[in-house]
């Protein structure tokens, strides 16, 4: 079993561990975890993510606990994974800021999602995850950021006190981040590149629309003699003015 699972087809590695998911046993589970680690396959660490979900917990949980130390990313990742598909409601206490704030995107990624899913349903606790989370406004390229955004909406309206801070953000690329995961909380259906554009157009302009309000405050109410006169209407104007006039005067 060790051998298939280290096999250089993708394939039979994906077949080993779907029959070891559907016949579990405690004895293959050190070698679940230590496959997880260094698994390259995509699906093939999925599957085993899930052969592991079927063993009991009480043995699973505190193995894959270890992983979450791991000096190895994948390890750290897959571990938290794993931990979002058994949904234990107790391994919150499991999730640290520094998970969140993982250097390791990846890490990150995985982090934002299991924290969503397995945080207490108490408003208390989901807004000091949010306010955790909108930290990370800004980083990484676009699946980083679409992943973060996701996290976000997740927790739902909690997070929109939060939001509001981070979209004041002297940071264009927190601001926007900020204002395109708004848009989306607003409207699910809404793409993220889409909202995300929006979001950076209104930023951008921000700083034009602030000019212009402080140079009107600064200018002062018009007075008779500042304010531009009115446009002397041409012949033509004059000549349908003088039409509707005496069209009201019949």
């Amino acid at each position: 079993m060790s051998n298939a699972l280290g096999a250089e087809d993708s394939s039979v590695r994906l077949r080993t561990a779907l029959a070891v998911g559907s016949n579990p046993d405690p004895v293959f589970l050190e070698m679940l975890v230590g496959r997880c680690a260094v698994e390259p396959d995509f699906f093939v660490r999925d599957m085993l993510s899930w052969a592991l979900t079927r063993l009991p917990p009480e043995i699973t949980l505190p193995r894959i606990r270890q992983e979450l130390d791991s000096e190895r990313t994948q390890a750290r990742s897959q571990a938290l994974h794993t931990l979002s598909k058994i949904g234990d409601k107790s391994t919150w206490a499991w999730i640290t800021r520094g998970m969140l704030r993982d250097a390791d995107d990846e890490v990150a990624r995985t982090a934002w999602r299991v924290a969503v899913v397995l945080v207490p349903e108490d408003e208390d606790e989901e807004k000091d995850l949010a306010d955790e989370l909108v930290l990370q406004l800004g980083r990484g390229d676009r699946d980083v950021q679409l992943s973060l955004s996701r996290a976000l909406v997740d927790l739902g309206d909690v997070i929109k006190p939060a939001l509001e801070r981070a979209s004041a953000s002297s940071d264009p690329a927190v601001a926007a981040h900020a204002g395109a995961t708004e848009l989306l909380r607003q409207n699910p259906e809404t793409g993220f590149d889409v909202a995300l554009d929006e979001a950076k157009r209104v930023v951008a302009l921000a700083p034009e629309r602030a000019a212009a309000a402080a140079a009107a405050a600064s200018a002062g109410p018009e007075t008779p003699e500042t304010a531009e006169p009115a446009e002397t209407p041409g012949p033509m104007e004059a000549a349908k003015a003088a039409e509707v006039s005496e069209e009201a005067d019949c």
